[in-house]
């Protein structure tokens, strides 16, 4: 997968009004792609949208979930576990026979800290696949920190995005979108039944956030 393929494609990123959503969309918006930005109220996707505009220099829309997921070729949903399935089963019509990114993270909080949840499907990743049985399904982005992402002073995010999928040309692509943020590399890492491991790091590298004041990502070595 080339840029200039990348180029050619829209990408909607659903939850994209969040902390996560909105690096990903402003770092994919920087590198030249073409993007879309989903929430439940269109108007806020839209002020987002527009902010990101003012910072990149690029074209950026907002609309409501439903409209940014018909418009796009690849579809990103960051949106909290607790809407994730209602979601993905409202849009399973609109998200037919696209690649679907799935970047959420079943996480909960109490006094200790973050800790995985059980997901029935085995992980977010695989519920998604579950839900959108006409979509291609990825799983991509989740060990990323938001706040290096939508930091303008971070010009290079170091750490690898870690990608889940059984289809090769869809986790290639993802892959390359990966790459488009600079400093940030994609890696295959296995089939969607793989996610959970993925998905439950991200309680690992809160708790190394805490207890060193970092935003801290993974890297792969030897690869």
């Amino acid at each position: 997968m080339t840029d200039s393929s990348l180029a050619e494609m829209t990408f909607a990123v659903l939850g994209g009004t969040g902390p996560q959503g909105r690096g990903l969309a402003r770092r994919f918006a920087a590198a030249g792609l073409s993007v879309v930005i989903g929430s439940r109220v269109a108007k806020n996707a839209e002020q987002v949208a527009a902010e990101i505009s003012e910072a990149t220099g690029a074209e950026v829309s907002g609309a409501s979930n439903a409209q940014a997921a018909k418009a796009a070729d690849v579809v990103l949903i960051v949106v909290p576990w607790e809407g994730h399935a209602d979601l993905l089963g409202q849009l399973k019509g609109q998200l037919g026979g696209k690649v679907v990114v799935d970047c959420v993270n079943p996480l909960g909080f109490d006094r200790h800290g973050a800790f995985a949840l059980r997901v029935e499907e085995g992980s977010a990743t695989e519920q998604a696949a579950v839900i959108l049985t006409e979509s291609t399904v990825v799983g991509a982005f989740h060990n990323v920190s938001a706040a290096l992402l939508n930091d303008p002073d971070v010009n290079s995010v170091d750490t690898d995005v870690l990608v889940l999928g059984d289809d090769r040309a869809a986790t290639d692509m993802v892959q390359a979108l990966a790459d488009t943020v600079p400093g940030v590399r994609g890696v295959y890492g296995g089939r969607l039944r793989n996610a959970h491991q993925v998905e439950a790091l991200t309680a690992n590298l809160i708790s190394v956030n805490r207890r060193y004041k970092a935003h801290s990502g993974v890297r792969v070595t030897d690869v």
